[in-house]
């Protein structure tokens, strides 16, 4: 019978979210149910004389539970057998979601527009975990991309619609622009979003600064992008998978607009706990939005925990700890840990290190021998850039025959630099960069690199493969992928990762230094352990994280994340089902 109604189709529409009649109804009378899906004859069986409606429900318990069970099991099977690459995830999604339409929405785009000196515009991809992530996606599915439109060409290559097709050489999906004015963007992005939302969710010290006239923009632009989600939705029960911080009151909208989509969030920075959280003045608008989801996704279990525990605190819910769930007005989201991980690079031959390690310390004016260190971040507080710093000043004032022998080259890309907060920062990492070098430098010869500008992929792979070590020390971190994409640059299993305890990074590579960023000894000691590491325990520790990169991979967090969506797709189609089948029964009873 499980069989039989799994093969229900798309007319039973969701069955367990509120609000939904009317867009079920006109699906319904114009859908035709799947070929070999059962009809409703076939609820004869379940409607066999002496059997009442009362004596029918505890059998509809029974195969709702049954229904789930066998779901488990069969996503732990798709999971383990899965290849999981980009092949492997098209080939998830036409074989889970043959015929389904997927939207995705983001602030960044997948491919932005540049006019150049003489006129000419060029198609740039940006380097985004998130875009090597979902791009596979998109393209296996022919979606549609919503995110704002920020390059100087966007306007000129899109149609009346604001669409074009991408990627340029071979197109197979659409990326819908959205456009911001300055004040818009100045509201709800650098405002609301960055000077209140960010610091909100990062322990990293920093006053959060909520301005009414912010938080109007930011909810006037999440409505505008789910609008834009539902004039691009060609069918009724779209997947639509929302992407961070920027868009917490979008599920909830589109819910309103689209009630029998399957609405997937994930929340790509930390949540704090309820106590933290309590400080917003719209806290129970962007929990109700977030709400929306039927999945909601964070890179840790511990993240899961706070949410959940802020719902528990300032919403009527019901909560299901032993599922993860949490039940609003009859709405139910699913609230899950998807730890995000990063595309695994093209390989290096081993015999080429050496060579590459000599001409990155030559392009620094650095000896052969020469022990460096590698930190690789955007210029942002919640980073621990300052606490490196002065971390390698520590070594230097412990270890004095590391002077001279030592340097650490920090990349630092500018970010969000309209905002005081960040050009305060900024003159505090250049001060505490210079009062080192100023104090330990040798022979023209600097412990601390500062580069503070934008470096392309290809420059920073060859950073992460020539350095002995890579320091990652987040004040807070959702996860940090700097730490991965170190662990897979080194194709040699050499090298040492130095990991904050307080990035979600830290509960998977259990084979880096981990370490507290606040206590600066502490740091300069695993600095001087790094450098110091025998060449032998270096290759079993990343070994060991190698392995765990390359199987946790980008492509199996999306993948996740869709097995779950079609998972939750199926047991709603078919618990209608069920529904449907004891109201059947109900009706027959004899008066």
């Amino acid at each position: 019978m499980i069989a039989q109604l799994s093969a229900y189709g798309r007319a039973d529409g969701r069955g367990d979210r509120t609000g939904s009649t009317a867009s079920t109804a006109s699906t319904a009378s114009t859908a035709q149910p799947a070929r070999g899906a059962p009809q409703d004859h076939d609820l004869d069986d379940l409607d066999r004389p002496g059997r009442s409606s009362a004596g029918l429900k505890p059998l509809v318990r029974d195969l709702q539970r049954l229904l789930r069970e066998v779901d488990g099991a069969r996503s732990e099977h798709a999971e383990s057998v899965t290849q999981w690459s980009p092949e492997g995830l098209r080939a998830l999604l036409r074989n889970n979601f043959p015929a389904d339409e997927v939207i995705v929405v983001s602030n960044r785009e997948p491919y932005i527009h540049q006019r150049g000196e003489n006129g000419s515009v060029a198609c740039q991809r940006p380097a985004s975990g998130l875009v090597t992530a979902v791009e596979p996606v998109m393209r296996a599915c022919s979606g549609t991309w919503i995110a704002q439109g920020s390059g100087s060409a966007d306007r000129d290559v899109v149609d009346e619609f604001d669409r074009v097709r991408v990627p340029p050489q071979s197109p197979s999906y659409t990326l819908r622009r959205i456009w911001l004015t300055e004040a818009e963007e100045k509201g709800y992005y650098y405002g609301f979003a960055n000077e209140g939302l960010w610091p909100l969710c990062h322990v990293a010290h920093v006053r959060p600064v909520f301005r009414t006239g912010d938080w109007l923009c930011y909810r006037e632009i999440n409505q505008r992008f789910a609008d834009a989600v539902v004039k691009e939705a060609k069918t009724p029960d779209p997947i639509v998978l929302i992407h961070d911080y920027h868009f917490a009151l979008a599920p909830a909208m589109i819910r309103r607009l689209l009630p029998d989509a399957t609405i997937i969030t994930f929340w790509h920075i930390p949540w704090p706990n309820f106590e933290s959280f309590s400080i917003c003045p719209w806290k129970e608008e962007i929990l109700e939005g977030m709400l929306g989801s039927d999945i909601l996704g964070f890179h840790t279990s511990y993240h899961c925990k706070n949410f959940i525990e802020t719902v528990d605190r300032f919403m009527e819910a019901r909560i299901e700890p032993e599922t993860s769930t949490i039940s609003v007005a009859g709405s139910l989201t699913h609230v899950h840990a998807y730890p995000i991980s990063v595309a695994w690079p093209e390989p290096l031959d081993r015999a080429a290190f050496p060579s590459l390690r000599r001409r990155v310390r030559e392009k620094h004016r650095l000896p052969a021998g020469h022990r460096l260190a590698i930190g690789v971040d955007r210029l942002d507080y919640t980073k621990g850039i300052v606490e490196r710093i002065r971390s390698v000043e520590r070594l230097l004032e412990v270890h004095p025959e590391w002077v001279g022998n030592f340097t650490m080259i920090q990349v630092a890309a500018p970010t969000r630099s309209s905002l005081p907060e960040y050009m305060r920062f900024e003159t505090e990492v250049r001060a505490a960069a210079d009062a080192v070098n100023q104090r330990f430098g040798k022979d023209g010869h600097e412990p601390i690199l500062l580069l503070i500008e934008h470096h392309g992929a290809e420059a920073v792979l060859e950073y992460f493969r020539a350095a002995d070590v890579c320091m990652v020390t987040s004040l807070h971190d959702g996860m940090n992928l700097v730490s991965k994409e170190f662990v897979a640059a080194h194709d040699d299993e050499r090298g040492v990762l130095i990991l904050s305890q307080f990035a979600g990074a830290s509960r998977e590579l259990l084979d880096a230094l981990i370490v507290n960023p606040y206590h600066i000894d502490q740091v300069a000691d695993a600095l001087y352990d790094a450098i110091s590491m025998p060449e032998h325990e270096q290759e079993v520790r990343m070994r060991s994280m190698r392995q765990l990169v390359r199987e946790f991979n980008v492509y199996r967090w999306a993948g996740r994340m869709l097995l779950d969506a079609g998972k939750l797709r199926r047991r709603i189609r078919v618990e209608a089902r069920i529904s449907r089948g004891a109201n059947i029964v109900d009706l027959r009873k004899p008066a």
